[in-house]
């Protein structure tokens, strides 16, 4: 509905493989917290050590999944609770992407 262009994972081993593959040449890293065969914060860690630049955007509906990640403020732009509106989202992103441009 804003016009980006988006690339979908499955788990966060595949996404990271796709960051890996593509250089990181992505503005925003959009992920679930609770994941199979890595977690999304597990792939936070890893895509913010490669790839410094990248804005990340953790969503999560388990609140001990939320208090996992509020220790990474330092890589992590925002946590999202599920359920979200679509309006939510959108806002949410925008903010993250008017944040890396002024980096």
């Amino acid at each position: 509905m804003d016009g980006h262009e988006t690339v979908t994972a499955e788990d966060g081993a595949e996404a990271l493989d796709i960051l890996t593959r593509d250089s990181g040449a992505f503005d925003l890293l959009l992920t679930d917290i609770q994941m199979p065969v890595m977690d999304g914060i597990a792939l936070a860690l890893a895509a913010a050590r490669d790839y410094p630049q990248l804005v990340i955007l953790l969503m999560t509906g388990f609140a001990d999944q939320r208090e996992r990640a509020s220790g990474l403020d330092a890589i992590v732009h925002d946590v999202i609770t599920k359920p979200f509106a679509v309006a939510d989202i959108r806002t949410a992103v925008a903010d993250a992407l008017a944040t890396r441009k002024k980096d």
